[in-house]
């Protein structure tokens, strides 16, 4: 029999797809890289029973990245990257997704791809074809082998007509989106770590631990501060209205519109002011009754829906597409990622229509539409990708969380609403004449509330009505003035309208557009305020000044517009690949140069809102240099500087920083600090210089005195370390002497501490090793505290085998564990020999059985 491979993007999809096409009758199991699922049945395909195999992957199995040597930021000059190798890499190595696909295709006959139908689905569906290339049993290049499922929900209905119906992949689609991943990195990184080391470098109080260009996140960014600088370089200017109140038949007062508007010369409207004043009675010259329309929304897409979202449901454009592709997989929406907004001719809009009929929540309404007959949706526009955004199923506010029942039923109503009456209303404008001057009154009187009723926040709030006055008709002047106003500046853009913005401008797509939003407040450029405004920070403001300064174009939105029309000529088929990439990285080299060249003009702008780092921090530890005082810098990324050398040394981030005992490193004479992340995190003794130029080859930049192989230092991990680590393979437990009387092992390497005699007056490794190849540690307690039987007061022992002081340890994960603070590989155990490593014996194994 043969077997068919099906992949689809994520797990959880795979389970409903498999239980759609099998009839829920498949059998699962886990897959062998602990994340993805296999389901399998038997079915009908191409004339004959097959066997199928359905699993995912996690969104990309592959990523791009610089091969290893240019991943150095101090020894690779950045302008390198524009032309440097790079190489595909497992996105998520600890999944090992190659691998997982290789072992899943061996042996099947076909590929169905299930991928996103979208351009990042259409790139996964080549990264999937390469991982099972060299295990499928036929070539993937023959043509009726690798099969491609488009879908837009996922319901019975058109996951079995997917199936029926399968297509090719679309190679086109897969490279643009290789193109623009290569851009990206090449563009991004060289800026990103230029423009990071030579402000971080300089500048103490700099809060951000990354200065990152991106080629749509900085015109993402520029839009922001634009409108920022529109406020600050507003100047209010002041006007006169001139105001009217007449008095109806029956007493009412009512108040007029000047048709003017307003005046910016006083004079001019303190004249008109006078012409008015000499008339006691205002005429009616003429009375119109229109009646208008305000029209049904049309069909729902991805950036109308996150602007509503931020807008309307007060959530941020990332976090609402999160939701949105939750809602995709559980079946409750069509897919959420589509620029249309038209319904397709043979679209079911009444099937939707009926599943919505007995909803507690907008049943009635529905039922109503249903019994008159729907309206035929407004034509919109036919992107030619996806069916707009609608309901696949009905749900009830017991079946979603707060969020994702807000954004379902929005997504429901408007579906309704496009459907249902448009709604109409009565507008009704009375103009008065006084002498040469008119003025007027409106008002709105509801006919029909139509698609409100579904969308009651555009409802009107009351009818507006206007007192009943006759052509001709004569209505006493109650008062007249006028008033004095200003012009007030702009508000700062909301989410809602920075969508509208880059949508209008090409910037990003509509699955990236919440990713560069999310980007620039997540870095540090923008604050999210009330209304969910974008207010620039003094960093994001100065940045963008910045590029103004030297290059307007790497602001402008005009060069990433200008790119992805080149990415959509690649997608469609009417550009060459390599062609465009080259073109396209050359333009940003010359320009990247040109920045290089000219960054002076941006630091005398960093210069006035920020502090040089030898006026920033407070005097902490000594140079090993020049022995002078080095100054502390806490704002991240937290650092030692020496003004009197000029140099500045990275320290390890998220934790507490400390002088260790006054202790000196004895290789370059610098004081020694301790890192620590609390009483349950890590912690460990470091050299400022040592961390950031490894005095070992085997030392890795970024170490402690944890996993520093010095010979003979009290403080390497030759005189301190006590095991091989109970879990991962390579790290050493490390006793930390600056722990007491909390005493602790920790991992150079993973998050595991082992708490251990607690209230210790002290504890020290020893030189004897015990039969399971630990290092014997000697233990020290006051006469008072001691928790040693028959209240000794010293003792030697293994901290794992001795019985004694089996009840005196106990192991937990690290509260925090601080990124980039992996350690090199270090030694198996510690042995008599101290500079070899000594393999964990059997009894290791137990010892981890014991803690786990």
């Amino acid at each position: 029999m043969k077997t068919a491979l099906m992949v689809a993007e994520k797990p959880s999809l795979a389970a409903s797809l498999a239980n759609i096409l099998s009839n829920g009758k498949n059998s699962s199991k886990k897959g062998s890289n602990g994340s993805c699922s296999i389901h399998e049945w038997t079915g009908p395909f191409r004339g004959e029973t097959i066997h199928f195999r359905m699993t995912s992957v996690c969104g990309h199995v592959m990523s791009l990245d610089f091969i290893g040597k240019y991943n150095n930021w101090d020894r690779v000059d950045p302008v390198e990257l524009f032309s440097c190798p790079t190489e595909k890499k497992e996105a998520v190595p600890k999944l090992r997704m190659p691998a997982f696909l290789a072992q899943e295709g061996k042996g099947c006959d076909y590929l169905i791809l299930w991928l996103d139908c979208d351009k990042e689905g259409e790139n996964i569906c080549y990264e999937v074809i390469n991982a099972v290339q060299n295990s499928m049993r036929r070539s993937v290049q023959s043509p009726d082998v690798v099969f491609r499922a488009h879908f837009s929900a996922i319901t019975e209905k058109d996951i079995k007509a997917a199936l029926a119906n399968l297509g090719k992949p679309n190679e086109n689609e897969a490279r643009s989106v290789d193109a623009r991943q290569e851009l990206d990195l090449r563009i991004g990184c060289a800026f990103t770590r230029f423009q990071t080391k030579f402000f971080q470098g300089k500048y103490g109080d700099l809060d951000a631990s990354l200065i990152s260009y991106g080629p749509c996140q900085t015109p993402t960014l520029g839009f922001c501060v634009q409108r920022h600088d529109e406020i600050q370089t507003f100047k209010p200017e002041l006007y006169w209205v001139l105001q009217l109140s007449v008095q109806t038949n029956d007493g009412r007062e009512v108040t007029l519109d000047w048709d003017r508007v307003r005046s910016f010369e006083k004079d001019i409207a303190t004249m008109f002011l006078l012409q008015v004043k000499e008339f006691k009675e205002a005429e009616v010259v003429s009375v119109t009754a229109k009646e208008k329309t305000k029209q049904r929304p049309q069909a729902l897409n991805t950036v109308e829906l996150m602007r509503v979202a931020s807008s309307g449901l007060n959530m941020g454009p990332h976090h609402a597409m999160q939701i949105a592709e939750r809602l995709y997989t559980q079946g409750y929406i069509s897919y959420p990622r589509t620029e249309t907004t038209h319904y397709p001719e043979n679209f079911d809009l009444m099937g939707v229509l009926k599943q919505q009929q007995h909803s507690s929540d907008w049943g009635a309404e529905v039922r109503d539409i249903i019994a008159e007959g729907i309206n035929k949706p407004r034509k919109g526009h036919d992107a030619g990708d996806h069916p707009p955004i609608t309901p696949m199923k009905l749900a009830s506010r017991n079946e979603l969380d707060g969020d994702a029942w807000k954004l379902y039923d929005y997504i429901t109503r408007h579906f309704i609403a496009t459907v249902s009456r448009d709604c109409k209303y009565l507008s009704t404008k009375v103009t008065f004449q006084v002498g040469t001057e008119l003025f007027s009154c409106t008002g709105k009187t509801l006919l029909d509330p139509g698609y409100t009723t579904i969308m009651h926040w555009q409802a009107f709030g009351k009818n507006e009505t206007v007192p009943t006055f006759t052509e001709g008709e004569m209505a006493n002047i109650q008062d007249v003035k006028l008033v004095e106003c200003q012009t007030c500046p702009p508000d700062y853009l909301t989410e809602s309208e920075l969508i509208t913005l880059m949508e209008k401008h090409g910037i990003g797509t509509d699955a990236s557009i919440p990713v560069h939003i999310n980007n620039i407040s997540q870095r540090n450029y923008v604050t999210v305020a009330s209304g969910r405004r974008l207010i620039p920070t003094p960093l994001g403001i100065i940045l963008v000044h910045g590029y103004q300064k030297i290059d307007p174009e790497l602001v402008l939105p005009t060069m990433r517009s200008a790119v992805e029309e080149q990415l959509n000529l690649i997608a469609r088929g009417q550009a060459n690949f390599n062609a465009v990439l080259q073109h396209t990285v050359e333009i940003f080299k010359q320009k990247f140069l040109y920045f290089v060249k000219n960054i002076e003009g941006m630091d005398q702008l960093f210069e006035v809102s920020f502090s040089p780092l030898a006026a920033s921090g407070k005097a902490h530890s000594r140079c090993g240099k020049c022995r002078r005082y080095m100054k502390y810098i806490q704002a991240k990324p937290s650092r030692m500087h020496c003004s009197h050398c000029d140099e500045t040394y990275n320290l390890p981030q998220n934790g507490n920083i400390r002088i260790y005992k006054e202790l000196k490193c004895p290789l370059d004479d610098f004081e020694l600090l301790s890192w620590s992340a609390g009483a349950k995190g890590k912690s460990y003794p470091f050299c400022p210089y040592c961390f950031n130029h490894p005095p070992f080859r085997e030392m890795k930049k970024g170490s402690g005195c944890n996993s520093c192989t010095h010979p003979t230092c009290p403080h390497s991990l030759n005189s301190t370390g006590i095991s091989s680590c109970v879990e991962c393979e390579g790290g050493v437990l490390v006793l930390d002497p600056a722990s007491g009387p909390k005493w602790k092992l920790g991992c150079n390497r993973c998050d595991v501490i082992i708490h251990l005699f607690d209230d210790a007056q002290k504890v020290t490794v020893e030189e004897g090793v015990c039969m399971c190849g630990a290092q014997l540690v000697n233990v020290e307690y006051k006469q008072d505290k001691s928790k040693l039987p028959k209240e000794a007061t010293e003792m030697s022992g293994c901290v794992f085998c001795s019985p004694y002081f089996t009840p005196l340890v106990e192991k937990h994960r690290a509260v925090t564990r601080p990124p980039g603070s992996r350690a090199p590989r270090g030694r198996g155990g510690r042995g008599k020999s101290r500079g070899k490593p000594r393999p964990p014996k059997d009894k290791m194994a137990q010892l981890a059985a014991y803690f786990v």
